[in-house]
């Protein structure tokens, strides 16, 4: 299946692959350095530098996949509709303690918390999927079931 993704983030996935293939030389460096310590059951230089380049690779063959895998599509060419879609800002407020709060639905692989931005396979983005202004949601939280009345969607 598809992850859609605006351009913007599209890019910055291509440019943290090249980061990630640049540090192969660096890491390839270390671990020859770290060779010439001698004994290499002991070397906790070289086991580290090894376990770096396990990790680089890991997340090189993830960002491949993902691109690979990506569609491109602005905000603006996303279908527009009355319910809570991939792009829609919502407003909502928290039934239990009255706070009011906006995210922007975005693609798992742009989500970020610190900005607001959660994505439709979180258990609120899921809860707020198709829902329209008015209706309430809820979904199952650490602390038991949470409710949500939405409030806008833009």
């Amino acid at each position: 299946m598809a992850d859609y993704v605006t351009p913007e983030n599209y890019e910055r996935m291509k440019e943290k692959l090249e980061e990630l293939k640049a540090r192969r030389g660096k890491i390839s460096k270390t671990i020859g350095e770290a060779r010439e310590h001698g004994d290499l059951r002991e070397n906790s230089a070289y086991h580290a530098a090894k376990d770096e380049q396990g990790l680089n690779e890991a997340r090189i063959r993830d960002l491949e996949a993902q691109i690979a895998s990506a569609t491109v599509v602005a905000a603006k060419d996303m279908p527009k509709t009355d319910a809570v879609t991939l792009g829609s800002k919502v407003k909502i407020k928290a039934l239990d303690t009255g706070k009011e709060s906006e995210y922007h639905i975005v693609p798992e692989i742009e989500a970020d918390v610190l900005e607001d931005k959660i994505s439709t396979d979180s258990p609120l983005g899921a809860a707020l999927f198709g829902a329209k202004v008015g209706e309430t949601v809820e979904f199952e939280a650490p602390r038991g079931v949470v409710k949500y009345k939405v409030l806008g969607i833009s």
